[in-house]
């Protein structure tokens, strides 16, 4: 059964915005951006105006919930009627929802847009403190009842998975009561990510650096982004030490709104009689712990791989020392990557051929028909990401498009969430259109590794595929080490709390730069991390998302064994593939993801995704060692 949530759908990919410029730095306002580079949210609602009247409409009637209590297990119609509404409602709050968000997302200096969504978060707890009881009366009577009616109801079979997930999980599962205090303590247990979010995209304040040719800026997120990838070794030298050490004057502030959010966590998991918050993110949907610790113990043991990548970075850049600050910075001189939108668009267009006709005109659909903000404006969230929950349109997609090659990455990789979000919603009812994130990331990394290969398919000149594959490695490092780098954080970080440690901003940082030193070799000479980078924590909002980002270097190493079967021409694993693009949440990930071609219980996936790491840095090798002898 879709359960309701205010994040509904909501595909968050944090690749905060780089803006390049070649001797300036400007943002064009919002007016400036011509309108088939912005989205069109008359597909929602035509005006603020017709938002409201949706929303008082829904507000009139969330009371209608009461109706069914006590009558439930009665009947297998009266179990419909009151499954059938909870749906209409999700439904339709997932829309309401969904507008004034993204309306907020587009500047988040409009404080507008943010007290609709937080009218719309007290109004969803409220409704979710009514509508306890159902969960409870439902799982009152046996599961041979619930069988029975919808052998009586066949309307009922589209509610199958959700309620023998529900019986699965009644363990978990509370008295009435306790499910209305659980439901109305989301109004103050999401305040620290809430908070969080203000401050860091909005009044956070900027410091002012002098760069090496004398300019002076004010260094932000997407200025930080930008120069962090900047050829000039100095500047980038400057922008992390005023970047980094800004966070810090802030650590205290930082350290509170994690704590608070790790403490909202273990209530929840304490509350719902969990052994620790990392199983009470993983239960529900059905994933072994055993997961989420084997990737971190197969990442621990294969860093001698990250360090060989580290060593060529080092090598190409010709630095007597690697430092942190040097990983975004471009490795190969005279090879500048930039495609302005319109041709990322065309290069994706081609590089997705293999997914075939269908897939790529609704790529096609979508950049033509206003799904996607294209371009970075004043006030604009960072970042990029897919949201889905416009189950009867169609998914939107944010960008902060840049003309950088990552950017037309991150514009396929949101692109395999948009597609998966509109064959799931097209082939699956809505309870079972919605899909967890642990097999959202695979469609999206899908197309990235799509991207790479047909980029270099088309490359002959050594140093433009160095580039690439330098690029892809990047990959490896941001998607895979990166990721388990922060998930090995944000479990020590709640079995620490778990055991009844407070942590402040300086034990964050403590315990972030124990984690950071060992992935990136800092003790052993391999690239040098500078004290400054121990506030890193406080710049990553995944970690306000409940054990959020190890599901993207899970599906990395899934997406990379998908796409081999897929490039190599077998039709078998196309419709496989395309099959799980419309499964939704139709079952739960481990077995949809066995059933795509995928055994994300074993360690084959990682294991093929280390080999294919392997390979490139031995193409890369190869290359340099040629143009050494030339």
């Amino acid at each position: 059964m879709k359960r309701f949530n205010l994040k509904t759908n909501m595909i968050v990919l944090t690749i905060l915005a780089m803006f390049a410029a070649m001797n300036s730095y400007s943002q064009k306002t919002r007016e400036e951006i011509p309108e088939q580079y912005k989205w069109d949210l008359n597909d929602l609602y035509e005006s603020d105006e017709a938002w409201r009247q949706a929303f008082d409409d829904l507000s009139s009637r969330l009371d209608e919930v009461e109706q069914f209590k006590g009558t439930l297990t009665q009947s297998a119609g009266n179990l419909l009627k009151a499954l059938e509404f909870n749906t209409g409602i999700a439904k339709e709050a997932s829309k309401i929802y969904l507008y004034a968000g993204m309306s907020s997302d587009l500047d988040t200096r409009n404080m507008k847009y943010n007290g609709m969504k937080q009218e719309l978060q007290s109004l969803f707890s409220n409704f979710g403190a009514k509508a306890a009881f159902i969960e409870p009366e439902i799982l009152a009577a046996d599961w041979s009842t619930i069988e029975k009616f919808m052998k009586e109801e066949p309307k009922l079979e589209v509610y199958r998975m959700g309620l023998e997930n529900m019986f699965r999980t009644k363990a978990h599962s509370l008295s009435e009561a306790e499910e209305r205090i659980m439901a109305l303590s989301g109004m103050v247990s999401s305040v620290p990510q809430s908070v969080y979010g203000t401050f860091s995209n909005a009044e956070m304040p900027k410091p002012e650096v002098t760069l090496s040719d004398g300019s002076k800026l004010e260094i932000g997120s997407a200025e930080y982004s930008r120069y962090r990838a900047s050829s000039n070794r100095a500047d980038r030298e400057i922008v992390f030490d005023a970047y980094w050490n800004n966070f810090a004057r802030f650590r205290a502030s930082y350290g509170e709104m994690l704590y608070g959010n790790i403490k909202a966590d273990m209530f929840r998991a304490r509350a719902r009689h969990y052994e620790s918050s990392l199983e009470a993110s993983l239960y529900p949907n059905n994933i072994p712990v055993e997961v989420y610790h084997s990737l971190v113990d197969n990442v621990n043991e294969n860093l001698p791989a990250f360090h060989r990548y580290l060593k060529i970075k080092k090598r190409m850049m010709g630095v007597d020392t690697l430092k942190y600050l040097d990983l975004y910075a471009p490795v190969v001189k005279n090879v500048d990557l930039k495609y302005t939108y319109d041709e990322g668009a065309e290069i994706i267009l081609e590089a997705l051929k293999p997914l075939g006709e269908e897939y790529v005109n609704t790529v096609k659909k979508a950049i033509d028909e206003r799904w996607i903000d294209v371009y970075p404006t004043p006030g604009k969230r960072s970042g990029a990401y897919s949201n889905g929950a416009f189950y009867d349109g169609h998914p939107f997609i944010l960008l902060n498009y840049n003309d950088l090659y990552s950017d037309v990455s991150t514009f396929a990789h949101e692109l395999g969430h948009t597609m998966q979000s509109y064959f799931s919603n097209k082939t699956q009812p809505y309870p079972t259109a919605d899909y967890v994130t642990f097999v959202a990331e695979v469609a999206s990394t899908f197309n990235e590794v799509l991207l790479f290969n047909y980029m270099l398919d088309k490359v002959e000149d050594d140093d433009v595929r160095l580039s690439l594959l330098m690029e892809w490695l990047d990959g490896f490092k941001g998607t895979l080490f990166r990721q388990t780098q922060f998930a090995e954080f944000e479990l020590k970080i709640h079995e620490e709390v778990e055991k009844g440690k407070p942590l402040t901003g300086d034990e964050f940082s403590e315990i972030y730069t124990d984690i950071v030193n060992r992935y990136y070799g800092h003790d052993q000479n391999i690239c040098y991390v500078d004290d400054y980078i121990n506030m890193e924590w406080a710049f990553i909002p995944h970690f306000y998302y409940n054990f959020y980002v190890y599901q993207y270097s899970t599906s990395f190493t899934a997406s990379i064994s998908l796409a081999e079967k897929v490039m190599s021409g077998d039709k078998q694993a196309l419709k496989n593939y395309m099959d799980f693009l419309s499964a939704g949440g139709s079952d739960y990930p481990i077995p949809l993801l066995k059933n795509a071609g995928v055994d994300m219980t074993s360690s084959e996936p990682f294991d093929k995704a280390i080999a294919s790491m392997n390979k490139v840095m031995d193409e890369i090798e190869k290359i340099l060692d040629k143009k050494e002898k030339e």
